[in-house]
């Protein structure tokens, strides 16, 4: 088996050229381009999440990219999972690993591992999501801090993703999710053992990328009605780092973030600070 080679981790806000550079490092170096991006998994997604085009995933190898069907939910502990696999394909091949994306929850997860937390059964997943629907992340938040006041208190009372995930580990275990995080996870990549590139644009520049983006997907045939970008047909998604499953309006406003109007320097904002958080490597 080939020496591994060491991996490439680049991270940076949406627009900031990360594909592109991914790229040019897989072509120049002779790697494998892997997502880290928590929307371009989707199959369904390709223009809205500006994910690679077939021409790109021509010019070198990639993984991670559009092999999730849209109804099915995503998490972090899988994406750790599916990135493991990956990076061992590349090395078994004798390709360098190109980590590239805008979810530091990724790359976290990554870098210091997943607590190990049992899999919930999808009819008690469907119940508490049924029931935030109904009543309101307040309202199961003050369930939560009945039945697992220490994770309650670690919750803000809005946060409906992380309290409904926090029910129902609960109800599937019998123990708090507290007890389960407390137990450190398995890293997958070593950050010292990485070159790393955290690409930082300028405002100014980023909100003309992200313009240009839009222009883009406009052009690559993005539907547009008025102000707003088409929701694409999609049922039950989830995009974020918990593997409750986010509804089609939570991903309608996940992949119009930057296509929600012409304007897009408030979303550019977001993106500089959510995209990564204030640091990640």
């Amino acid at each position: 088996m080939p020496t591994p080679l060491k991996p490439i981790l680049i991270a940076g806000p949406t627009a900031s050229g990360k594909s592109a550079l991914a790229l040019a490092l897989a072509e120049r170096l002779g790697g494998v381009v892997i997502n880290a991006d928590s929307m371009q998994v989707y199959a369904d997604l390709r223009i809205l999440t500006a994910r690679p085009s077939a021409a790109d995933e021509a010019r070198a190898p990639h993984a991670l990219y559009g092999f999730v069907p849209a109804s099915e939910a995503y998490s972090a502990g899988r994406f750790v999972a599916d990135c493991a696999a990956a990076i061992a394909s590349a090395n078994a091949k004798g390709l360098r690993p190109i980590i590239v994306g805008g979810s530091g929850l990724y790359f976290k997860a990554l870098s210091e591992g997943l607590s190990p937390v049992p899999t919930v059964p999808d009819a008690v997943r469907q119940k508490w999501r049924v029931l935030a629907k109904e009543h309101g992340a307040y309202a199961m938040w003050t369930v939560l801090m009945d039945s697992d006041p220490e994770m309650a208190l670690r919750l803000a009372p809005n946060d409906s993703q992380r309290i409904v995930r926090a029910l129902e580990v609960h109800e599937a275990t019998g123990q708090s999710l507290a007890a389960f995080q407390r137990v450190p996870g398995a890293p997958v990549i070593d950050l010292e053992a990485c070159f790393k590139f955290a690409l930082l644009p300028g405002r100014s520049s980023l909100y003309a990328r992200a313009d240009a983006r839009f222009d883009q997907m406009i052009g690559a045939g993005a539907p547009i009605l008025g102000s707003r970008a088409i929701r694409e047909p999609v049922t039950t998604m989830s995009a974020s780092g918990s593997s409750a499953a986010a509804s089609p309006a939570t991903l309608s406003c996940a992949v119009t973030a930057l296509g929600a109007s012409a304007d897009t320097s408030r979303a550019t904002d977001r993106a500089v600070s959510d995209d990564l958080g204030s640091e990640c490597f």
